[in-house]
């Protein structure tokens, strides 16, 4: 599988100054997904990115390392953490000799092949009652079940997200889905 080393930032939930990370991706055959740091991004344009990650739909900007080295967005701000393992083809690219430790961050990150999972997801038909890709749906398009198990899903990504603003994304998407089961709610007691 080719790999390649590329900057990988969350955008959903943030400006210009989500966690970021420089890591090799792998690419799928047909190059509509991208594999990184063990998660699957699938090609689309959205709001703020290029990607959006096929489990969340959280939006993310994949590109390639820029020279000059200013790989975040000129008005973004935070440390961008980079792979151990990549350091070497980084410096090589940007044209130094060392880290600059104030911009970047040495961090391990996770193997960036897709996993059996994903494949499996990806290469079955969605059953009916599954979660999967529930969330790239119309919430009127949904069974009370489905809100109900998106609902359970956005709660959990609530309580483990690293960071405030991403939370409060999660939150509002939850209260959204919240919102669309409790107006059924009140048309059938009507």
């Amino acid at each position: 599988m080719k790999q390649k080393l590329m900057y990988v930032e969350l955008k959903s939930g943030f400006n210009d100054n989500g966690p970021a990370w420089i890591g090799k991706v792998a690419y799928s055959k047909s190059g509509q997904t991208i594999y990184f740091n063990g998660k699957a991004f699938k090609k689309g344009s959205g709001v703020s990115g290029n990607y959006h990650d096929h489990e969340t739909g959280d939006e993310y900007w994949i590109s390639g390392i820029k020279k000059k080295g200013h790989d975040r967005h000129w008005a973004g701000s935070g440390k961008v953490m980079i792979d151990k393992t990549c350091i070497d083809e980084y410096l090589e690219i940007v044209g130094k000799d060392s880290l600059d430790k104030g911009t970047l961050e040495i961090v391990t990150l996770m193997s960036s092949s897709p996993s059996a999972s994903f494949h499996e997801a990806e290469n079955s038909q969605l059953s009916k009652g599954s979660n999967e890709g529930l969330k790239y749906r119309e919430l009127y398009q949904l069974s009370n079940d489905e809100l109900n198990k998106l609902i359970e899903r956005y709660s959990q990504e609530e309580e483990t997200s690293n960071h405030n603003k991403g939370r409060r994304f999660i939150k509002q998407k939850r209260m959204e889905v919240e919102n669309e089961l409790e107006k059924r709610e009140i048309k059938t007691r009507l």
